[in-house]
């Protein structure tokens, strides 16, 4: 029989509310990554055929800049919410998993600014 009371063992072990937000961050990404997919798609399938012009005025529409950039940015946050669960559940090597962390997390914020800035110099032109 142990005396450790259940509070005792968990001390230290990090805090419950960062686990909740990342859950709740991560399914609101997802729930809004829904639509956007849907528009981005159909907006991608309905300037498949169209000229290089075409397709800069399309995206010189502030609504149409905006709601590229709203898809980049959620698709790209939600990656990163998704590795880093991936990353912190299956690497157990401290400093691998640290160095993976910061890896993917600069990865991911260089090519999602980039893909924002492209969607910005395509809409207010060059």
């Amino acid at each position: 029989m142990s005396l450790v009371t259940p509070l005792k063992k968990a001390r230290g072990l990090g805090s419950a509310k960062a686990g909740t937000h990342h859950f709740w961050v991560q399914r609101v990404t997802a729930v809004a990554l829904v639509p956007l997919t849907l528009w981005v798609a159909f907006t991608v399938a309905a300037l498949s055929d169209q000229d290089y012009a075409t397709v800069l005025t399309y995206f010189s529409s502030p609504f149409s800049a905006a709601m590229f950039s709203l898809f980049i940015f959620a698709a790209f946050y939600h990656a990163a919410l998704g590795l880093q669960v991936v990353i912190e559940d299956y690497v157990h090597n401290e400093g691998v998993k640290i160095g993976a962390l910061i890896g993917i997390k600069l990865f991911l914020a260089l090519t999602g600014a980039t893909s924002i800035i492209a969607v910005l110099l395509a809409a207010f032109g060059n």
